[in-house]
Formats: C-alpha cells, sequence, structure tokens
C-alpha cells in the first residue's frame, strides 16, 4: 500500500474540532498518526533570509511554509496567517506565526493523504449570502452532532425537530448551525 493510501485510510474524525464553521485537525495528534506509520518522517519550517519562519510582504500579508518528507517524497504546504474569521493578518505577532505554522504542517500531512477530506471543498467559490446554508453537511459534521447529542442527551428525535428535518440527510449547513446553537444552550447530561 502506497504512503497516500496507508494515511488516506485513517479515519481522523476523533481529533478534530469546529471552531466557528470550518474543521480543525489537531497539529499533535496529525503528527502523531504520521510517525507511528512512518518513524522516518520529518518536516522543516521554511525560513526567509533572515531566519524568521514567515514570509512578509506589506500588500498580501504574512505567508509560513513547511516541508515535509515521508519516505523519500516532499512535499510543500504553504499558508497564510489568518485571523478567527479567516481573513490575512498583516501585522502578525509570534503566536500567530506559531499557529498557523502547525496549521500549515498539519495542512501539509494532508497532502500526504492524512485528514485530506477534512478540506474538501475549500478551494470552491465562495458562495453568495443568498446561497449560504443550502450545502448537505458532511460526515465529520454528523459526527459532531453525534458527539453533541451523546454528550447533552438530547435525541435525535428532538435535535430534527430542532432544525425542522426528518433524517440525516436532509441536515443542511443553516440545520447543522441551529443545532449546535441547541446544544450550547442544553448542559451535560451528567449535570
Amino acid at each position: 500500500m502506497s504512503t497516500f493510501e496507508t494515511l488516506n485510510n485513517i479515519n481522523v474524525n476523533d481529533y478534530t474540532e469546529m471552531k466557528g464553521h470550518l474543521t480543525y485537525l489537531s497539529w499533535s495528534k496529525a503528527w502523531e498518526e504520521v510517525k507511528k506509520r512512518y518513524p522516518d518522517a520529518t518536516y522543516t519550517v521554511v525560513k526567509n533570509d533572515r531566519g524568521l519562519p514567515y514570509f512578509l510582504d506589506k500588500e498580501v500579508g504574512c505567508m509560513v511554509m513547511t516541508n515535509v518528507t515521508i519516505e523519500g517524497e516532499t512535499l510543500e504546504m504553504w499558508l497564510p496567517v489568518m485571523d478567527h474569521r479567516n481573513k490575512t493578518i498583516m501585522q502578525p505577532t509570534a503566536t500567530d506565526i506559531n499557529k498557523t505554522i502547525m496549521r500549515c504542517l498539519t495542512k501539509n500531512l494532508a497532502m500526504f493523504g492524512l485528514g485530506l477530506y477534512i478540506y474538501s471543498g475549500e478551494d470552491l467559490p465562495n458562495k453568495g449570502k443568498d446561497q449560504e446554508g443550502d450545502e448537505p453537511i458532511d460526515e465529520i459534521k454528523i459526527n459532531v452532532l453525534k458527539k453533541e447529542m451523546a454528550r447533552t442527551g438530547v435525541t435525535e428525535t428532538k435535535m430534527f425537530y430542532a432544525i425542522g428535518v426528518k433524517s440525516w440527510s436532509e441536515i443542511r449547513t443553516s440545520g447543522f448551525k441551529r443545532a449546535m446553537d441547541l446544544f450550547k444552550n442544553t448542559p451535560d447530561k451528567e449535570k
């Protein structure tokens, strides 16, 4: 089996979390999964000519770059330093840069197959506000809802009723957001 097939077959859903409307894979878990299978895997953070781990352009913002090598193959990844709304930060802090480097590493590992499905659709054109919420949710978001149901004790029937659907396949992005609001306002079932 190829490196890509091996890593692409790993289900990383238990290591993801939702931040806003985006799904993030923990960099530490991503690296752990790779190193379990490929102990000789390495990564580097590319530095500018001053030895700093970022590239700054006054017009476009700040970028970071990583290289990952697994089984003799090296792939690179670039990522802009962004805020919580995914907007470029023109004057990032060291913390902003550090967080972005680790997100870049995770995305770099996805190029080898690990959690690649998380990024599906990210390169599609942005939809207008009038189309927002029309797309079906993916398996990751379904798993997030199931975890929240287990945490709160909310039944499938109650959640479906609250968001106006009859089955999992009917849930759209707007329904996912309504369900997450329901869970935010519902205490843990243990309490």
